[in-house]
């Protein structure tokens, strides 16, 4: 395989926060740009959205006339592993990619608690509910299929290291099932319980086989520093 690991993460966004995506590339070739997306900035934007990866992405065109289009998204608060193409045609192909399940995607978390086994599927159709407060997804057998394997990487005290891979890509897929098997993510303000830090979930790694004649092009992405710290507790 391509293989590309990132180096040390940089801050989380927020207000006042610099980012230059250009230093948050992990892999780059003709057609596809794998960046490390920062925790706090969205990808797409909103209507009291100011800065996004889109609105960034212009350092990113390295010689070609136009910018880098996500080929997908990641929640507001993960960070890691978010793939862009560099034009139409590829993105068009790593949709298809996508849609078949073809892309594998590894995410990391820190959870509170623990599954009640130490690897497993959750198979969990979600449904999204829209209310006066704000919108969740809920698991629920009227909605769309989902379904995640976990597998535990350490445990300490009253929080467990979860290696997680998704085999469908709905919204807070990862943050449903988790908190369905017990464990909600730490810090995660809707399905668990908010916290001082961000949310403990980010992309660690992609597998992409963009290239018929190549091997895969698999990408590893740092942790988050919030993260970093958190992990150590693990060692």
């Amino acid at each position: 395989m391509q293989r590309r690991v990132g180096g040390p993460s940089g801050r989380p966004y927020g207000a006042g926060t610099a980012i230059d995506l250009s230093a948050r590339v992990l892999y780059r070739d003709g057609q596809i740009i794998v960046i490390e997306k920062p925790v706090g900035l969205p990808v797409h934007g909103g209507p009291r959205t100011a800065s996004t990866i889109e609105s960034l992405l212009d350092v990113l065109k390295f010689g070609l006339s136009q910018p880098p289009i996500p080929a997908h998204r990641l929640d507001q608060d993960t960070s890691g592993c978010l793939i862009l193409a560099r034009n139409e045609r590829a993105r068009r192909k790593l949709g298809r990619l996508f849609s078949s399940g073809r892309i594998e995607k590894v995410y990391w978390a820190v959870v509170v608690g623990a599954p009640s086994s130490p690897q497993g599927r959750v198979d969990l159709p979600l449904y999204k509910v829209t209310r006066k407060e704000g919108w969740r997804m809920v698991a629920d057998p009227s909605g769309q299929a989902a379904a995640t394997d976990y597998k535990v990487l350490g445990r300490r005290q009253n929080r467990t290291w979860l290696e997680l891979r998704p085999h469908t890509g709905r919204t807070h897929q990862i943050r449903v099932h988790c908190a369905a098997l017990g464990c909600p993510i730490l810090n995660d303000p809707l399905y668990g319980t908010a916290g001082a830090e961000p949310l403990h979930l980010f992309a660690r790694a992609v597998t992409i086989p963009f290239y018929e004649d190549r091997p895969p092009i698999e990408v590893v992405a740092p942790p988050p520093p919030h993260m970093q710290a958190t992990l150590q507790t693990f060692v």
